[in-house]
């Protein structure tokens, strides 16, 4: 995936469920520490990062909105990484179907709410699937930055839980913007598993195009 236009999922934390948990109604603050920032098996920023969360569930109806940000610690080049999601979520039964606004400024290309080509922003439409232990998801780019449209899916699966232990394996696949060199097509861009126990996660992730690994620890508070 070419770090300029670098879209996000609203896969906020490494191979999350894909609403699996209900989130409680009203306000919800948090932040993560990563040692570094992977997303779909890209690292971006080459440092750690600290990635803060903004949400609000509107009672009775589940509906979420929401802001999510990363922020690099150190310096990568001239720049330091910056990323902030904008999201809404709509849950029907065992789907949840997603608009998210990514804003990554580089340089001096940093209006918000600019999608035009050569802006900072993507806006993109998921739909997931969660059914006991496995969730599902597809997601689109449908404006922005990224004119072709790239689209990524994702299958994970939590095959163990046990002494406050709980593990999850994932397997996803994306093309044009996912995949490097002139390669567009449909690619294996992300296998790995994560490993939680209360705050923490630790996960290793292998990216079968780029055949780069990725080792990445996450403390959530």
């Amino acid at each position: 995936m070419k770090k300029s236009v670098k879209i996000a999922s609203l896969a906020i934390a490494l191979f999350a469920g894909l609403g699996s948990t209900a989130q409680a109604e009203g306000f919800k603050i948090g932040a993560d520490v990563v040692s570094s920032y992977v997303w779909r098996g890209t690292d971006y920023g080459d440092s750690p990062a600290i990635q803060p969360n903004l949400s609000y569930t509107f009672p009775g109806i589940g509906i979420v909105v929401g802001a999510w940000g990363s922020y690099a610690i150190a310096e990568d080049g001239d720049e330091r990484y910056k990323e902030v999601d904008l999201y809404v979520t709509v849950p029907v039964g065992p789907f949840s179907f997603t608009l998210t606004d990514y804003y990554i400024p580089v340089g001096d290309n940093s209006d918000s709410f600019d999608f035009s080509d050569d802006g900072p922003n993507v806006l993109e439409a998921s739909v997931g699937y969660s059914y006991k232990n496995l969730g599902l998801l597809a997601a689109i780019n449908i404006a922005g930055a990224d004119t072709d449209n790239a689209k990524y899916c994702e299958a994970t699966y939590k095959f163990y839980d046990k002494d406050g232990f709980t593990a999850k394996a994932v397997v996803g696949a994306g093309d044009e913007t996912y995949v490097e060199g002139e390669n567009d097509n449909f690619s294996v861009v992300n296998t790995g598993i994560s490993v939680s126990k209360d705050r923490f996660t630790a996960s290793y992730i292998y990216n079968p195009d780029s055949e780069k690994s990725h080792l990445v620890f996450m403390a959530s508070f």
